[in-house]
């Protein structure tokens, strides 16, 4: 097909606010994670999407894995609607559409070894049981990781370990979509170059799609071809990552990118410098952090 695998048409997201009393009263609220949001997500694109805290990344990521459903407008896989795919085929929908999340340490169950963790993934996409020893043992090489980690617990891995655990919990249903929302946020610095490096080579190998959530500017131009700025639930800018970057049209984009620590924003003399941006807007994005 020659359209986008993933598209957003048109999607709200509200959440309820208030107690019940208020409820009751009739003062009830809803707080507005995203407004009208369109995005289109080509096959094969590494995709990043990035903002402040309470932009609506994660937010868009749960819509876009199936894991919540829009207040209005449309979720599409390949053109095929969420709210219908959802409603007589949802295990296809999340077949094809994984998520890596960001804390390995509540997203993998803490009794469950990685031999069973993977095993039952595995039984939900329908491999035999004959057929599963050999497959976890190929997950696990795919990742990096040894056979030895398989009788393993949760507790007894590092983060990097359990996050790519993770990773291949996801690619243990053959994804053509993979969604990681802030996926290197809770390690140290050489383990998010592992994660990263590992994110870039199977993207390349397996051919897979990735929407990438995170608020790292330097790491979401050394792995995303495209990038997504979103603001108070709204997407403010796109493009070729690096047009993005190095030549940022939104204000708030401009901001973001003068935010970035010395030492990374120096590795592009090209990135705007803080006079470059509007006070009003530096004042917004520092407030709201």
């Amino acid at each position: 097909m020659t359209g986008p695998i993933l598209a957003l048409r048109g999607v709200s997201k509200s959440f309820p606010q208030g107690g019940l009393l208020d409820r009751l009263l009739g003062r009830d609220s809803r707080l507005v994670a995203l407004d009208d949001v369109s995005l289109d997500v080509m096959r094969g694109d590494v995709v990043g999407v990035v903002g402040e805290s309470g932009s609506g990344k994660s937010t868009l990521a749960s819509l876009a894995v199936g894991l919540a459903r829009p207040t209005l407008g449309d979720v599409l896989l390949d053109g095929q609607s969420m709210a219908e795919l959802m409603r007589d085929h949802a295990g296809l929908w999340r077949r094809r559409v994984q998520m890596v999340f960001q804390d390995s340490s509540s997203a993998l169950n803490p009794r469950k070894s990685v031999d069973r963790c993977l095993g039952e993934t595995l039984a939900l996409r329908g491999v035999p049981r004959a057929g599963r020893e050999s497959e976890i043992a190929e997950l696990l090489t795919l990742v990096g990781l040894g056979p030895e980690i398989g009788p393993r617990l949760p507790h007894e891995l590092s983060g990097g370990q359990r996050q790519r655990i993770g990773l291949a919990r996801a690619l243990a249903m053959k994804p053509e979509v993979l969604i990681a929302d802030e996926p290197v946020s809770a390690l140290d610095v050489s383990l998010q170059a592992q994660v990263i490096n590992l994110l870039s080579r199977l993207t390349r190998e397996l051919g897979l799609t990735l929407l990438f959530i995170s608020h790292d500017l330097a790491l979401v131009r050394t792995l995303c071809s495209r990038i997504v700025v979103m603001r108070k639930g709204a997407i403010v800018e796109q493009g070729a990552c690096l047009d993005v970057l190095d030549r940022p049209q939104h204000p708030y984009t401009q901001t973001l990118i003068a935010a970035v620590p010395k030492g990374l924003a120096g590795r592009r003399k090209t990135w705007p410098a803080p006079s470059a941006v509007a006070p009003e807007t530096r004042e917004d994005i520092h407030g709201a952090a």
